[in-house]
């Protein structure tokens, strides 16, 4: 097992770590939009989206994996109502369209509008 850590994704807000490889798989941690040069927090679901995706995308790159290596992804969405602005945002970074499960969650992190997370193959 190898923990995956950047600088290029926001680091954790508590015990875990960005990322996993195990046995030629990547493991996401769910990736919230924060920029991670700045810290601050996009508005508008969109915006969040696309954060949240390069977050993800930080964390495949640096364990050399990428977007086409995706087998699955889980995404929690604060509110159901944003779901259509958030695929218009995910399916401009997930081409190779895998597996997923949507969700809406009560809360998110730092009240957030989503947050992504994601298996790859190296």
């Amino acid at each position: 097992m190898k923990i995956i850590s950047t600088d290029r994704a926001p680091g954790a807000i508590g015990p875990y770590s960005q990322g996993y490889e195990v046995n030629g798989f990547i493991y996401t941690s769910g990736q919230i939009p924060v920029d991670p040069a700045t810290g601050q927090i996009p508005e508008g679901i969109a915006a969040q989206a696309e954060q949240s995706c390069q977050n993800v995308g930080a964390i495949l790159e640096a364990a050399d994996s990428s977007f086409e290596k995706v087998i699955k992804t889980t995404c929690f969405l604060a509110d159901m109502g944003d779901f259509s602005a958030f695929n218009e945002a995910y399916a401009k970074y997930f081409v190779s369209r895998p597996a997923r499960s949507c969700v809406a969650v009560k809360e998110l992190p730092k009240g957030v509008l989503c947050e992504i997370e994601a298996v790859a193959v190296k």
